[in-house]
């Protein structure tokens, strides 16, 4: 709508990464109106962000793009250590418990972080929404009513504002926020997509390095012809033309220059760990690297980001879709700064040798026990766990009944009586007694945390309606 020549939605999304494409498709999913906005004119071209944990696999499971996902990626190959341009043996970096009844997903996951992107934008498509490419950000106001950004187009006024443009956000200094953190290693780092026809996929290829030449990595990027290529320079700074590319591969492997057929993306960074000193500003929240920066150590980057969205999305749409109090919106720094500042120190650690890629990097142990929007236990559970999955009569799951945007409540194992409840708000759902739950009933929130527990209803309506009218 124009009023004014002034455009009003109900939420600015400013960046389109993995952040701000996951949290456009939540609000778009829940009819909430919705401008992305982004200073490119295409999708981030490159490899960076690979790795997809297990938790942010549930939620692209929710988020209806689950089966692009599987279609597009593939397990992370085993590693292979060479030395002299001689194979000395696999290495696994990874723990790979398998799946189970409560955790489907159980290894992380390969996908080109352009891949998932594109995924994540064709699911915004599908829900209808858009991105409104090669507009960038020039300024931005709030009042007690709105926030008013200016565009390289234009001017929008929006309920509420979301900076998702990464780590060097123009949002966040805008809004006086600091941000609070060091470099993780002295080191500068290359990431490159190049292609590698004599080399095999079968192995994530990898090259220690010694004295003051720093280590390579080339691993094969499942449903591609491409590789990633991270290398560490412990003395000058990458060449990332693809000449540079093609040198350092030589230089570092068994491998030739025109080996590599092809540089299809390059970058350079040096690796740091930095939080910003809060998540909102009034009507304005950071999410992701805007708000928190990782070394790529144990794949925590992306992942953590992407949970931000998940976390942030529902609460906008109870408020402005559902009646939900304002200091809904409060819960959001208070439950994810804390998972934030603890997947930095997890990255850190990984990244200087001081701990190993493990469950910990699975995120599947987060949740918010002891947080702002948790209120009882029941059975196995207390509220802020993660709600598991669990196999239903038939083919269904558990995770299909979370699917979608509304609340769970599973009475499971119970004939405890239930309120009179709004069905498209909440679905409820009764079970037979399960053992990762127990017996009670269980209010399962739209992103698979459990908000209220309890072995009857008392205290549920209470719960309810601090997340809606």
């Amino acid at each position: 709508m124009e009023l004014n020549n002034v455009k009003e939605t109900e939420v600015l999304v400013v960046g389109a990464g993995p952040t701000g494409l996951t949290l456009a498709c939540d609000l778009a999913r829940r009819a909430v109106r919705t401008l992305v906005v982004e200073q490119s004119d295409t999708l981030f071209p490159g490899s960076r962000g690979k790795g997809i944990q297990p938790r942010t696999m549930e939620v692209l499971n929710d988020l209806g793009v689950l089966d692009a996902v599987l279609a597009a990626g593939g397990t992370a190959p085993v590693g292979m250590v060479w030395q002299n341009g001689v194979r000395q043996g696999e290495r696994d970096m990874f723990e790979r418990p398998g799946p189970t009844e409560t955790e489907p997903y159980s290894e992380p996951w390969l996908l080109p972080q352009w891949r998932t992107q594109q995924i994540l934008h064709q699911r915004l498509t599908e829900l209808g929404g858009s991105v409104a490419f090669g507009t960038a950000l020039t300024g931005i106001t709030q009042d007690a009513d709105a926030v008013t950004a200016e565009l390289s187009n234009g001017t929008v006024r929006a309920a509420y504002a979301v900076a998702a443009d990464g780590g060097r956000s123009s949002v966040r200094p805008a809004l006086g926020i600091a941000m609070t953190g060091d470099s993780v290693d002295p080191a500068l780092m290359l990431v490159a997509d190049v292609r590698i026809p004599a080399l095999d996929r079968l192995n994530w290829h990898i090259f220690p390095g010694g004295g003051s030449t720093g280590y390579l990595a080339v691993c094969p990027l499942p449903g591609t012809d491409d590789f990633q290529v991270v290398g560490q320079f412990g003395q000058g700074e990458p060449d990332i033309s693809p000449e540079g590319v093609r040198e350092l591969i030589a230089a570092r492997t068994h491998l030739a220059a025109n080996d590599v057929t092809e540089v299809l993306w390059a970058s350079d960074f040096r690796p740091r760990a930095a939080l910003a000193d809060r998540f909102r500003e009034g009507r304005v929240f950071l999410a992701g690297d805007a708000a928190h920066v990782h070394s790529p150590a144990g794949g925590q980057g992306l992942n953590t980001s992407v949970q931000d969205a998940y976390n942030l999305g529902w609460k906008l749409g109870q408020v402005l879709r559902h009646g939900a109090p304002a200091s809904l919106l409060d819960t959001y720094e208070e439950e994810r700064l804390p998972v934030a500042a603890q997947m930095l120190g997890l990255s850190t650690r990984i990244h200087r040798g001081q701990e190993q890629r493990g469950a910990a990097t699975m995120q599947l142990g987060l949740g918010y026990r002891g947080g702002p929007l948790s209120f009882g236990s029941a059975g196995a559970l207390q509220a802020g766990d993660r709600a598991p999955d669990g196999p239903l009569p038939g083919t269904r799951r558990l995770f299909d009944l979370f699917r979608g945007p509304h609340f769970t409540l599973l009475a499971v194992g119970t004939d405890a009586e239930l309120p009179l409840l709004e069905g498209e708000l909440v679905h409820v759902h009764r079970i037979d007694a399960y053992e990762p739950y127990g017996k009670g009933l269980f209010l399962v929130r739209p992103d698979g945390y459990v908000g209220w527990a309890g072995e009857d209803a008392t205290g549920l309506s209470d719960y309810l309606a601090r997340v809606t009218s």
